[in-house]
């Protein structure tokens, strides 16, 4: 299960994140109402939770723009806005559940649970498929294309490209991925991410393609076919 997190401080995303990864649940961060727009559009998540007041487009407002798009993915805002109007607002807006901070872990991840449980639409969701390039992902059945070939890839294998692919033509830290990919316990070493890399590219780059990951010496990995400036 994925979990979009949207929200400017720090000090809370880094350990909420941990815990949620602990839970067995796969988390993006932002800090950035804007950036949160383009991830949800495009990530395929199960649950997004989102902070009210972020910089550049507030969880109020994107929550608004993906429900006028029809996005149905579940929302729970978990926000310092602790009036009733606040509350009315953000359900008003689309919400699925409203947290106010500070909040309890417990709560939190019994609210999460809740929202999971909750029927999927009879629509197709809009965000099961990712591209960049010629490489799609079918984010449903774990199957990249590119050009006319089709790729199977294993869980981890699909959840490693669906990342990259989220950030297209970012550099991603060892770090970044490792904690996207595996929970804090059982964080493996530089090399067996190095080793996971090697077996995706394989899979995805064949001879006459080209390169889609790139290794950036001293800080990690992007996707894109061309080498950004």
């Amino acid at each position: 299960m994925r979990i979009l997190l949207v929200d400017d401080e720090p000090a809370l995303t880094g350990p909420l994140s941990r815990v949620l990864t602990r839970e067995g649940y796969l988390v993006d961060i932002t800090h950035d109402g804007a950036e949160g727009s383009q991830l949800a559009q495009t990530g395929g998540y199960d649950v997004l939770i989102l902070d009210w007041m972020l910089p550049a487009l507030s969880g109020l407002e994107l929550c608004q723009q993906l429900r006028a798009q029809g996005d149905t993915t579940p929302v729970l805002f978990l926000t310092a806005k602790d009036t009733l109007d606040d509350r009315v607002e953000g359900l008003d807006a689309g919400a699925d559940d409203y947290l106010v901070k500070p909040f309890e872990l417990r709560e939190l991840l019994a609210r999460v649970r809740a929202l999971l449980r909750r029927p999927p639409t009879l629509e197709p969701s809009p965000t099961s498929r990712l591209q960049v390039d010629d490489l799609v992902l079918n984010l449903a059945n774990q199957v990249a294309h590119r050009g006319d070939r089709s790729i199977d890839l294993s869980e981890k294998e699909s959840q490693l490209l669906a990342y990259l692919m989220r950030h297209a033509n970012d550099v991603l830290t060892h770090e970044q991925i490792q904690q996207h990919l595996w929970p804090a316990d059982e964080r493996p070493s530089s090399n067996a991410l190095a080793a996971q890399i090697r077996l995706l590219r394989r899979k995805i780059e064949h001879d006459g393609e080209p390169p889609l990951i790139h290794t950036v010496y001293g800080k990690g990995y992007r996707l894109g076919e061309m080498s950004p400036g």
